[in-house]
């Protein structure tokens, strides 16, 4: 595995693996890596030749009061599990390369509406963040395709949508949530949690679960399904940020003409920030809210 933080030196090695005909898929992280980042280099690793992965804490994604200064950084052991899953490249940029004037400075990618909704309303600017730094890594990489996971399924709808707005030539793949045996999905903010909060956790996925059920199920109130499911997490300790039933597509509210759901939390446990979704397919029907399938 090669590692480098000079994209100078990445795009000419990447362009070599081009030349060969070799197709190229892309995973961008933050590092502090668990399996569920191993599950899209596997994927990755499906769907192409060789497989790069960035780890960047992006500070332009942190708001004030953020966990920038504390996020977990552990690149030795990160690169010890890339280079046991066959990746090829790793990209380890730091600040300076990527934001040589500054934040203030630099130009800002933002993708309107999908943005200013859900984690876009309580974290502003934080989408800005994103799509800026996924949009510069892909203008590094280059990729054919690139991977992201759907436990973020804003970050993902974000990213798509600013790929097929900007006709950036690649393909944009998400993988299902990797989940511990309890449902808790995985995410490096999870070792925020202490004994007891850990124990708690997992209400948020069961939560979700318990919603998309009773929609399958034809209940269509869904005012009250996300109250119902608001004051079952502040109950059991946490502090919902958003529970919210949307169009998987929009990100809106669910008309007669969505045909998937997409069921979305977010919600502080202690000081540990959680989200999680399930989604659900609608049967196309007159009676569109009786009819659904998990």
């Amino acid at each position: 595995m090669k590692t480098t933080g000079d994209r100078q030196r990445l795009r000419a090695q990447l362009a070599e693996c081009r030349a060969r005909g070799q197709r190229i898929a892309f995973v961008p992280t933050m590092g502090n890596l668990h399996d569920g980042h191993l599950q899209l280099v596997r994927r990755g690793l499906e769907l192409a030749d060789i497989v790069v992965v960035s780890i960047f804490v992006n500070p332009l994604q942190f708001g004030a009061g953020e966990d920038l200064d504390a996020y977990p950084r552990t690149l030795a052991a990160d690169k010890e599990k890339l280079f046991a899953e066959g990746v090829k490249f790793l990209y380890t940029p730091d600040a300076t390369d990527i934001y040589p004037e500054g934040l203030e400075r630099h130009t800002q990618v933002l993708v309107p509406d999908l943005s200013e909704t859900l984690c876009g309303s309580s974290r502003p600017g934080h989408f800005n963040g994103v799509a800026t730094i996924v949009a510069k890594l892909f203008n590094i990489v280059q990729p054919d395709v690139a991977i992201f996971g759907e436990k973020d399924f804003q970050q993902l709808s974000i990213v798509r949508k600013m790929v097929a707005d900007l006709c950036l030539p690649l393909d944009v793949i998400g993988v299902p949530t990797v989940r511990d045996r309890d449902g808790l999905a995985l995410s490096s903010r999870n070792g925020y949690l202490s004994p007891t909060e850990r124990r708690i956790a997992p209400l948020l996925h069961e939560t979700l679960g318990s919603c998309r059920d009773a929609i399958a199920c034809g209940f269509d109130n869904f005012l009250q399904l996300e109250s119902h499911a608001r004051m079952r997490l502040l109950q059991a300790g946490f502090e919902p940020d958003y529970f919210a039933i949307r169009d998987a597509r929009t990100l809106r509210q669910v008309t007669e003409d969505t045909e998937e759901i997409a069921i979305l939390a977010a919600a502080r446990l202690g000081s540990t920030r959680l989200i999680d979704n399930l989604r659900l397919s609608l049967n196309p029907a007159s009676d569109w809210g009786m009819l659904a399938t998990p």
